[in-house]
């Protein structure tokens, strides 16, 4: 989970979110939406930071690789929340799995760029 106080567009609270002492479920998904919302800003740094560095012949096909990504990471996601359908628990599972996986695919794309960096 996030270590700081975050701010989250249209949230209004009584006081700032703490998500290193999140008092109930719906703050726990709070927070775990803002790790999520961090892991996808990361991710997104690394592929702009890897883009450039291929040759051009290669582009397109990480351009394609990562919007089927994209499209896996999203359906498996909702499928990992469809075991907490309804429930107040459904929005952690969905934006637990989409951290966790962005940051998977944040490492492989980090392992890519310092690849190309020793070449």
């Amino acid at each position: 989970m996030a270590s700081t106080t975050p701010e989250i567009p249209g949230i209004h609270l009584a006081q700032k979110l703490n998500c290193n002492n999140a008092q109930n479920q719906a703050e726990i998904n709070q927070c775990a939406q803002l790790s999520y919302q961090n892991a996808d800003k990361k991710l997104n740094q690394v592929y702009k930071q890897l883009l450039p560095t291929l040759p051009a012949y290669r582009k397109p096909k990480l351009i394609t690789a990562q919007q089927a990504w994209i499209k896996f990471r999203d359906t498996n996601c909702e499928f990992e929340r469809s075991e907490n359908e309804g429930g107040s628990i459904a929005p952690l599972t969905y934006f637990s799995c989409l951290a966790r996986t962005t940051q998977q695919r944040t490492q492989q794309l980090q392992e890519y760029l310092n690849y190309t960096h020793e070449l």
